[in-house]
């Protein structure tokens, strides 16, 4: 006997959308589109906010993210139309390109984009491990939001359900491709609506709530730097398993069980063990929620200022290593000259030495030998006042210091 519709017996149920997108002139924006772009746009906000509490500059997380997305959505695409190709294509290679129909993997998402956010990383001089741990709950909360595409296509729902909450589907192209015994049915055999289990929705609040596990651990657990995205893989697949479980659209089954189910599982297994046995911290390891090290805090405060145009062009990707800091000349210090006899028997100053170095105060004075000091020409009678007449008019006496003088 054929199942028959079950609208009837249904009291409650999430309705279905009546489109799956908006017309902007002759633009027509799909609504599975638009969520993917708001959840990218919310994830590389909230990245740049960690990482600037962190310490670092949030122009860094920009080039990144965009590398990251695009290699994403490449990779996404190329694993959901590997594993299903005559689902997402039809058959027609043109189709591959049409995205906004659905059709992304997460598996290939999530290892496009850090494949395509570590290029850029590393041409930027940007370390992987705080990255990671600054994008892991930002991935977790941008599959919340994008999840609900998902509902707008009409897709990727589960078992028939009388429940509350279940989702009304009413695209009879999506229906067709269920196996015979979950279709609703009229008398005649005609394929009418039906409402199933929305897994979309089940799988957005997990992301959810995998998105406060991960700020928890972060402010609770002490994990070491970089295995926070261990973490979101292993709690991610956790409940994927589930959902994906619950699903009926078509797939590739082994043993029983969809091949992305069977993905959960090996990943599951890796990042939890990667978890336990390697993200235990040991002593004067950096942990997960730290500050940046004072090297990269440099890097990204010389990027800072490279943007705003105060630093050469070669700007922070090719700042140096600081080296010795050399220390500062210390000032010369005035130097009084001692008069002396310089020759002639008239009072002169000491001659400058041939070096050009100035004399410290505090340094000896080697030039200054006790017998260079003494004046032997200078003998009292020469310097007697009245021995020495002026004509036309009267003459000073002259001052005489005293051999012994030292340097101020």
């Amino acid at each position: 006997m054929r199942p028959t519709s079950l609208s009837n017996d249904v009291t409650a149920y999430i309705p279905s959308p009546p489109a799956d997108g908006i017309s902007v002139g002759p633009l027509q924006l799909h609504f599975y589109g638009l969520l993917i772009a708001i959840a990218v746009l919310v994830a590389a906000w909230l990245a740049q906010r960690r990482w600037a509490r962190l310490g670092g500059y949030q122009g860094t997380i920009v080039p990144i993210a965009f590398w990251a997305v695009v290699a994403g959505l490449i990779g996404a695409r190329l694993y959901s139309v590997v594993t299903s190709w005559q689902q997402d294509t039809g058959g027609h290679f043109v189709q591959v390109f049409e995205i906004w129909n659905g059709g992304l993997g997460i598996w290939g998402g999530v290892a496009g984009g850090v494949l395509g956010g570590w290029l850029k990383a590393r041409r930027m001089h940007v370390p992987l491990t705080p990255l990671f741990d600054v994008v892991a709950p930002t991935l977790a909360l941008a599959q919340a939001i994008g999840r609900w595409g998902n509902y707008f296509n009409q897709e990727l729902f589960g078992l028939p359900s009388k429940l509350p909450w279940a989702v009304r589907i009413t695209d009879l192209s999506e229906l067709s491709t269920i196996p015979v015994k979950y279709q609703h049915l009229s008398a005649t055999g005609t394929l009418l609506p039906g409402t199933y289990q929305p897994t979309f929705l089940y799988e957005s609040v997990w992301d959810l709530a995998t998105f406060g596990l991960l700020m928890l651990i972060e402010h609770r657990v002490k994990l070491r730097r970089g295995y926070l995205f261990a973490a979101y893989a292993a709690l991610y697949t956790f409940g994927r398993f589930f959902t994906e479980y619950l699903r009926i659209d078509p797939a590739h089954r082994y043993l029983g069980l969809r091949l992305n189910d069977w993905t959960s599982i090996v990943v599951f297994a890796v990042a939890a063990s990667v978890v336990l046995f390697k993200g235990r911290p040991q002593p004067g390891d950096e942990l997960v929620g730290d500050h940046l090290p004072a090297r990269l805090v440099e890097m990204e405060k010389a990027r800072a200022l490279a943007r705003s145009g105060a630093t050469p062009a070669g700007g922070p990707r090719h700042l140096a290593s600081p080296g010795p800091v050399a220390e500062a000349e210390p000032e010369a210090t005035g130097v009084v000259a001692l008069p002396v006899p310089n020759g002639h028997g008239a009072i002169g100053p000491v001659p400058a030495p041939e070096s050009s170095a100035m004399v410290r105060e505090e340094a000896p004075a080697p030039e200054m030998d006790a017998p260079e000091m003494d004046a032997p020409e200078m003998d009292a009678p020469e310097m007697d006042a009245p021995e020495m007449d002026a004509p036309g008019g009267a003459s000073e006496p002259a001052v005489v210091e005293e051999p012994g003088a030292e340097r101020l």
